[in-house]
Order: structure tokens, then C-alpha cells, then sequence
């Protein structure tokens, strides 16, 4: 009885293994275990016949229950096995079904948010571009290629005036989104868009500015209407974001242009890239000879056009970094922000 216990005791400690894997290694353990304890319970053996050996009605007796307890501790883990399959499962129906849930309240509030008239046509886009008091040489330049981008947009200097005013002008005139082109030491490096007449205001961080002169082999773009791209804005606030972004460029793409502008958004960055789309077609050539292969016999060159599609870029391409959300149109002292970034400060 001892030696069963202790036998017992360690095959309970073989128990550090995965749950996958559990069934077999116990199997393994107890023909390693069986052996063992035949080894050492051996006593004196009875002899019958030419070779047969016998054990003593004892040593079957405790194989027995050793066994039958063994496939107990099988049962168990089998069954623990399938109830955590089952919970696991019931976690993923809960994830999957918050995360369907999650998309119908986003389509639900398309209906009804500050977009819905710009995105539905029953307001005409018209933007305001303007930039902070104190101009950087560089920044009417990003200015003059963002015009080249965002149709519909008319630049006004800032001056003096106040953000608050610009606002209120903008709202007499009808305008329908306003940019505001933030600079400090000569470089631009701030994005303010703010959704008109109810907002919201969105701030962006900018960084990694390349001009279209500074870029290799760039394109010319067209004054056709382009495509805008949008990938990975799937949270609520990117949802959010990706519609405001949205009202910025008409909704009626001309294709013919071939213009196309990305909004890509990774890791809480969104990359901004502007291409026109390239049809080329490349010559392959193939030799066939005729008759048979002589020193004098030369070959036919056939040639084949095979047309493909390449991306030139036409810039300008910079970097965005969300910095906070505000509900209704730009006031930091008393506005109420729907998300800020943790190690943002006014």
C-alpha cells in the first residue's frame, strides 16, 4: 500500500504539463509507472509449466486498483479538458458578438451625428484653410500643395483675428470644415480640424513632412475629383475620425483622374500618401525557330505586351498623431473633450 500511494503521489506530480498534451504524457507515465512497480513488488515467483510466470493474486489485485484509479484521473482530465474548450468558445461567441454589437451602434449614429449632412450631399463641401499668427517660410508651401489636394478649399490669411472669429465667419459663409496649419520653428507640425457649424475638433500632432519638390520621380496630379482610401479606423473613435476626414473630400470620385489619397492608420498613427495610378505596358520577348536547328537559321522574335499598374506618388506625405477630440468647434478652457491623449497638456 505504501509503494502505491508513493506511486500515486508522483504520478500526480507529472501533472506540469499543458492540457493539450495531458492525455497522452499520462498514458506514457502510467506504462513507465506499471513497470516500476512490477519491478519492485516482485517477490517470490511461482512456477508452472516450461517458462510461464506467474505473480501472486496479490500483486494483481493492487495493479487492479491502481489501474482503476489511474483511469479515474483520466476521466477527470478529459472532462476538465472539454469544459475549458467550452468556455473558451463561449469567450470568443461574447467577443465576437460585443464586437458586432460595437458596429451596429457605430452604422446606428451615422444617422444622426454632425457629418450626416455633409455625407448625405445636402450641404455643398467648401473648406477654410488658414494658418497660426506667427507664419513659418514653410508653411505656405505645405498650404499650396494641401489646395492641390483637398478640393473645394479656399486659403485666408489669419492676420490678427481670432480663432473664434474665424469660426463665426466661417459659419455666416457656409463654410462646411475649417483647417487650421499650426507652425513653430519654420516647420509645420500641428493639424487643427474643426467640423462646422457643431463640430467636433479634431488635433492632430504633425510630423515627417516631405514636400512634393523633395520627392523622387513624383507625379503631377490632375484636376479630377480623387479617391479617398480610409484603412483601419474601426474603433469608435476611429470611426469617428475616419468620418470626419471624410467630409473633407467629395463623395463622387471621378476615376478617370486616377488621383487617390490614403488616410492609413497603424498603432495610433495615421500615414497620409497621395498616388496616381500608372498603366504601362512591358514587351516581353519570345524566340520560335522554324525547321530544323542549323548554325544559319535564325529566330523569330515575338514580342508581347503585357500591361500593369504602378503607383506614382505625387506628395505631399506626412504623418498624423490624434492629440484630442473636442466636442463642438475649438474652445480648450471650457470645451468639453470626448478622448485626450494621456500626455497631452494645454
Amino acid at each position: 500500500m505504501v509503494i502505491r500511494e508513493k506511486l500515486f503521489r508522483s504520478l500526480l506530480k507529472n501533472f506540469a504539463f499543458k492540457m493539450n498534451s495531458m492525455r497522452f504524457a499520462l498514458v506514457i507515465s502510467l506504462d513507465n509507472l506499471t513497470k516500476a512497480a512490477n519491478d519492485k513488488k516482485k517477490t517470490k515467483k511461482l512456477r508452472k509449466g516450461k517458462g510461464k510466470k506467474t505473480m501472486k493474486p496479490q500483486m494483481i489485485r493492487a495493479n487492479s486498483k491502481f489501474r482503476e484509479r489511474l483511469q479515474e484521473v483520466l476521466k477527470w482530465c478529459s472532462m476538465k479538458m472539454i469544459l475549458k474548450r467550452e468556455v473558451l468558445i463561449g469567450k470568443k461567441d461574447e467577443i465576437y458578438g460585443g464586437r458586432l454589437l460595437v458596429s451596429l451602434q457605430l452604422f446606428v449614429r451615422n444617422d444622426a451625428d454632425e457629418f450626416s449632412a455633409v455625407l448625405k450631399r445636402e450641404s455643398n463641401l467648401k473648406i477654410l484653410i488658414t494658418t497660426c499668427r506667427f507664419n513659418s517660410s514653410r508653411g505656405p508651401a505645405f498650404i499650396e500643395e494641401l489646395l492641390s489636394v483637398i478640393p473645394n478649399a479656399q486659403y485666408y490669411k489669419r492676420g490678427t483675428y481670432d480663432l473664434k472669429k474665424i469660426i463665426e465667419y466661417a459659419n455666416k459663409n457656409k463654410f462646411t470644415s475649417l483647417i487650421v496649419v499650426h507652425t513653430n520653428r519654420r516647420e509645420p507640425d500641428a493639424l487643427l480640424i474643426i467640423g462646422l457649424p457643431n463640430g467636433p475638433t479634431a488635433h492632430f500632432k504633425l510630423s515627417k513632412l516631405v514636400l512634393r519638390k523633395d520627392i523622387k520621380n513624383h507625379g503631377n496630379p490632375t484636376s479630377h475629383e480623387l479617391e479617398l482610401v480610409l484603412n483601419n479606423f474601426t474603433t469608435r473613435l476611429g470611426h469617428r475620425i475616419g468620418r470626419l476626414i471624410n467630409t473633407l473630400f467629395p463623395q463622387e470620385p471621378n476615376f478617370r483622374g486616377r488621383r487617390v489619397v490614403t488616410f492609413h492608420n497603424q498603432r495610433d498613427f495615421i500615414f497620409f500618401r497621395h498616388h496616381l495610378y500608372i498603366f504601362e505596358t512591358k514587351e516581353t520577348k519570345q524566340a520560335e525557330v522554324k525547321g530544323k536547328k542549323t548554325k544559319d537559321s535564325k529566330a523569330d522574335a515575338i514580342t508581347e505586351a503585357k500591361p500593369f499598374a504602378r503607383p506614382q506618388e505625387c506628395g505631399p506625405h506626412f504623418t498624423l498623431k490624434l492629440i484630442s477630440l473636442q466636442h463642438g468647434t475649438f474652445d480648450p478652457r471650457g470645451g468639453e473633450f470626448e478622448w485626450v491623449h494621456k500626455d497631452f497638456e494645454w
